[in-house]
């Protein structure tokens, strides 16, 4: 059975049809709409899957933000502007005409993850690092959702009290300090007003400042794996997203989770199925809700 899968961000969507072998038969982006507004969204979805829908028999969708009972709540409204009660089943299934599921995006990945040929644990934990951060956990073989959608949101754990206020209201999450949106906004001097992707290429070009920006992110991180593995104790933790993708971060988080007390190591890898880790895993667990 076909399933359309869609990935909604916080610069980009992207949808696919998807096999059940999870061969990517057909894949299309476009970037989230600037105003962020519920219309601009529903808009935007219609035109990204329109011409999919015949080739589908159902819709598995993964989101940004907390997904509950099919509704996405924005746990930090920057990312996603105005969708603070935007009904995501409902609206894809009054698009398409047929039956959706949803679920947040980290989780999605992190289940795909989980699946991945190299992958042998049965405690992993996926983080990713692009606009914001986020993360999906599983344990014993099971994705851990929550009762409230929450679970696996490690981007809002603390790493700073005295850091920035993160979108979500607390101070010093790591979102706020190890995203790409909080790399740009401690940018200062020929840096200031970049976004995350041209302060990396600054970094790769030996710029110090740049290379400052971007080691304090991966400091920050490695930080946050060590706390996962204590909460956890996982074998495996996967990092994806763009920022956790970059040339060069994935080793760098190495080097500062390397420099923690034994007991925190874990094993790190980078996402197998890299950006479309989240298409494939809402495809994974539609499939486990329709058997």
């Amino acid at each position: 059975m076909t399933t359309l899968a869609i990935d909604i961000g916080g610069t980009k969507l992207a949808a696919a049809l998807i096999d059940d072998a999870l061969h990517i038969r057909e894949r299309r982006e476009m970037p989230t709409p600037a105003s962020k507004t519920p219309d601009a969204l529903r808009e935007t979805l219609q035109a990204l899957v329109e011409p999919l829908i015949p080739s589908a028999r159902r819709v598995a969708i993964a989101s940004t933000g907390i997904i509950r009972e099919g509704t996405l709540l924005s746990i930090n409204p920057h990312n996603l502007g105005g969708l603070l009660h935007f009904p995501l089943v409902q609206t894809l299934e009054s698009i398409t005409g047929l039956p959706a599921m949803a679920v947040n995006d980290a989780q999605a990945a992190a289940w795909a993850e989980y699946h991945a040929p190299e992958i042998d644990a049965q405690n992993m934990v996926f983080i990713t690092v692009s606009t914001g951060v986020g993360g999906g956990v599983v344990l014993d073989g099971e994705l851990l959702t929550g009762e409230g959608g929450l679970a696996g949101h490690l981007g809002h754990t603390l790493a700073d009290p005295h850091g920035p206020v993160c979108g979500c209201g607390r101070r010093g999450c790591v979102e706020a300090i190890a995203s790409g949106r909080g790399i740009a906004a401690r940018a200062q001097g020929d840096l200031a007003g970049l976004d995350a992707k041209a302060i990396f290429d600054h970094a790769q070009r030996g710029h110090q400042p740049a290379r400052e920006l971007v080691a304090h992110s991966a400091q920050t991180l490695a930080r946050l794996i060590a706390d996962v593995k204590a909460l956890t104790d996982c074998q495996t933790v996967v990092v994806g997203g763009s920022v956790g993708l970059a040339a060069g971060y994935l080793s760098q988080v190495a080097e500062f989770l390397a420099q923690e007390p034994s007991v925190y190591h874990v094993n790190l890898r980078p996402a197998w199925y890299r950006h479309d880790a989240g298409l494939l895993g809402a495809t994974l667990l539609s499939q486990g809700a329709q058997q």
